[in-house]
């Protein structure tokens, strides 16, 4: 189990630990070589974390969290005045930060990262709410009021399996914004959401 941790001792862990993924890839990366490298005793990943799943965890979150913040407040803020937005606008919160960091190699070890942890399933613990399906969930349901909360959670868990197979994949050219497979994209999510 995860311990509270001085700011500066966590940061530093996933400091190191991000730099040891981008030169040796997740697999190759242990806990101990994490350890070692930040200079801190061989437990320190797991007292501070927990596993080192729960540290991957920790580092999208910390990287990625406030890449969505801004626009899943914005439409969730809509929504409660009564100005729920379109399918198409929850597409475009979603994709556009992944597409800003498939534009860059730190960004595209944390969308490989992103996929390990989505499209493997794994059980982890979250703090900001756009890892979470709740709030997407609602979205959706604000703008379609006629899905139940399981078949927009459904729908939301294929359109993020897509989603992130289209932009982790290591040897595709990722959709860029305002190019035909973008707009292909975001067409094809929109409308598996948006469908009847």
């Amino acid at each position: 189990m995860a311990t509270t941790a001085t700011p500066g001792t966590r940061e530093r862990l996933l400091d190191v630990a991000e730099n040891l993924f981008a030169e040796h890839g997740y697999d190759a990366v242990s806990v101990r070589a994490i350890n070692s490298a930040a200079g801190m005793n061989p437990a320190a990943v797991h007292y501070h974390f927990g596993s080192k799943e729960a540290l991957v965890a920790a580092l999208l979150e910390s990287r990625l969290a406030p890449l969505w913040q801004d626009g899943l407040a914005e439409l969730t803020a809509r929504r409660r005045t009564g100005a729920p937005p379109g399918v198409g606008e929850l597409v475009e919160v979603v994709l556009a930060p992944l597409a800003e960091l498939a534009g860059d190699p730190t960004g595209r070890l944390r969308l490989s990262l992103l996929a390990r942890v989505v499209l493997g399933r794994w059980d982890v613990t979250w703090t900001s709410d756009w890892f979470g399906l709740r709030p997407w969930v609602s979205l959706l349901r604000a703008a379609r009021p006629d899905l139940s909360a399981s078949v927009a959670g459904r729908r939301w868990l294929l359109a993020f399996d897509l989603v992130l197979h289209t932009f982790a994949d290591p040897a595709a050219d990722p959709p860029r914004p305002g190019r035909a497979a973008y707009k292909a994209l975001h067409s094809f999510v929109a409308a598996g959401l948006d469908a009847p």
